[in-house]
């Protein structure tokens, strides 16, 4: 259920469903956080003076529904566009309900093309324990083309930033309003993060493209959010330190349990307070996989 008050986005509303906050420059930004069985998933709006821009669709249609009537009531506007950061079921999943309200629903070419794919492999993960509450079919936003491009929605100008590969999903968009960015799961704020592709290197390209932008406010995927420009060498030192400790245990072959329990156990330890250890037991295997092939 939806709490009725407002909070300010702070660190202590990573629980929070919702929050609403305005910033320096003027522009207000609203949080709708999903509960815990859909991964507490941030999605955005962004009010203009005609409209809404939101960022990213949720992971259950039902969470899509809830996030948009919120964001409606909450400004008394109607959300005109909202933009998919990269191909993840907690991005893309609402797409088709909100398409369905009348909202243009956008991605870049990269994150399209990788949608089905992903989607089909997240359907025999994730169907049978939310149905009816999952898409069957694979989302289908519009693609805005694969450059970095400004849209205006609602008085909103929104440059769309078109990454240059892979991270922690095969594609990224970057949406930027101001000098904030909205980076999805790219950054994780203290949590750990999903890193079922592993590839290290090309993450830390990602992050590099995020410093060349020069945000001063960062709105992650989950986690507390805003927070500021530090939070991408933040992400850097947390990759790199992961690499680091499964590469000590020279990797090969399949990983084992013990071998597994250990390696999170080192991980977790090195980040004591963070969320989400569960993604760290999820992503070992692919991490000590691609790892103990030959560079």
């Amino acid at each position: 259920m939806l709490r009725r008050d407002v909070t300010l986005l702070s660190a202590c509303a990573i629980a929070a469903p919702w929050a609403l906050a305005q910033t320096a420059a003027g522009m207000k930004v609203g949080r709708f956080t999903s509960e815990k069985r859909a991964y507490n998933t941030h999605s955005y709006w962004i009010e203009g003076p005609s409209g809404l821009v939101l960022i990213d669709t949720q992971f259950l249609p039902s969470d899509a529904s809830k996030f948009v009537d919120l964001a409606e009531r909450s400004t008394g506007k109607k959300a005109v566009l909202a933009v998919v950061l990269h191909p993840n079921p907690d991005k893309f999943n609402g797409t088709a309900t909100l398409q369905a309200r009348g909202i243009k629903v956008v991605t870049s070419q990269q994150v399209l093309g990788l949608i089905p794919a992903v989607h089909q492999i997240r359907l025999g993960w994730f169907y049978e324990d939310y149905k009816p509450d999952y898409p069957l079919a694979a989302p289908k936003p519009e693609s805005f083309g694969s450059q970095t491009t400004t849209l205006s929605a609602g008085g909103v100008q929104v440059k769309l930033h078109v990454l240059g590969g892979a991270g922690c999903s095969g594609a990224h968009v970057v949406a930027q309003v101001e000098d904030a960015i909205f980076v999805g799961d790219l950054l994780a704020s203290k949590g750990h993060a999903w890193m079922e592709l592993a590839l290290f290197d090309d993450w830390l390209k990602r992050l590099d493209e995020l410093q060349a932008i020069a945000p001063q406010r960062i709105y992650t995927g989950r986690g507390d959010a805003p927070t500021g420009p530090a939070l991408i060498e933040t992400q850097r030192n947390y990759l790199q330190t992961v690499r680091r400790i499964v590469l000590a245990e020279q990797p090969s072959g399949e990983l084992g349990y013990f071998k597994k329990r250990s390696l999170k156990n080192k991980i977790t330890s090195a980040f004591p307070d963070y969320a989400w250890d569960d993604f760290v037991w999820e992503a070992l295997p692919d991490i000590w996989r691609k790892l103990g092939k030959p560079q």
